[in-house]
């Protein structure tokens, strides 16, 4: 049996992950694809840095979110980035490390990590 406490730092934390699925026109959305393919291909630890990165770094203007099949299952796992007013940046073959790397250089900074976006793998 769980502690008032425990159940009290539990309602707060699910709250926060439900704030960042509430959306509007002016934030930024991050797609992970999280069909069968993108899943075997681990999108789900993907998914999981993304949102615990958004939240922890308190990013209100972003909400990330998921989808089922992107249609590229060669490049899973994929994260498609939506930002109001810009091209949407897709990036390809992720793991956590590198999601936490474009939450710094892409969504906190401003700069496309193009060495794990889909150009780079000079197909399309």
């Amino acid at each position: 049996m769980k502690t008032l406490e425990e159940l009290k730092a539990i309602r707060e934390k699910m709250q926060g992950q439900v704030g960042l699925r509430s959306e509007n026109e002016s934030q930024t959305r991050v797609v992970v694809g999280m069909a069968t393919c993108g899943i075997a291909s681990g999108a789900r630890p993907v998914l999981t840095a993304l949102s615990d990165a958004v939240q922890t770094k308190n990013l209100t203007n972003i909400a990330v979110t998921q989808t089922g099949c992107i249609g590229l299952c060669q490049y899973e796992p994929i994260v498609e980035v939506f930002e109001p007013g810009k091209d949407k940046v897709t990036y390809v073959k992720m793991t956590a490390e590198k999601a936490l790397e474009v939450v710094e250089q892409h969504l906190i900074r401003g700069q496309v990590v193009s060495k794990y976006t889909i150009s780079s793998e000079g197909r399309l």
